[in-house]
């Protein structure tokens, strides 16, 4: 069955002939050291044989896989740096978040209105 099992680019990065995960997907894995087991654990999906396939995969392109790894971690956390700089998390209560809400829709529906769309 693994000769069957190949590790592929169809345009988002490699991934199993099989199925849609990423050899990206695996990295932090093996990286951790988890089983197979573990690994089925967090990606059902998978089987034995494809969880193979990666982590070959993986053992001969390492290096460049963990560099790729780190790159993709450095830039999601990044992402992130830069949203919470836009939204900025409101240290208000539930209550004022709601009545904040309920204030917005209002002003939605307001404008709404002036612009002839009653709703």
């Amino acid at each position: 069955m693994s000769s069957d099992i190949q590790i592929v680019d169809r345009g988002r990065g490699l991934q199993l002939s099989t199925s849609r995960i990423t050899v990206q997907d695996l990295v932090p894995y093996f990286q951790r050291g988890c089983s197979y087991d573990e690994i089925i654990r967090w990606i059902p999906t998978l089987s034995r044989e494809e969880i193979a396939v990666v982590e070959r995969y993986y053992h001969e392109h390492k290096d460049a896989l963990d560099e790729e790894d780190r790159r993709l971690r450095a830039y999601r956390d990044e992402q992130i740096r830069l949203q919470r700089l836009r939204f900025p998390p409101m240290n208000i209560s539930k209550q004022e978040r709601m009545t904040r809400l309920r204030e917005l829709l209002e002003k939605h529906r307001q404008d709404k209105n002036r612009l002839g769309n009653p709703g």
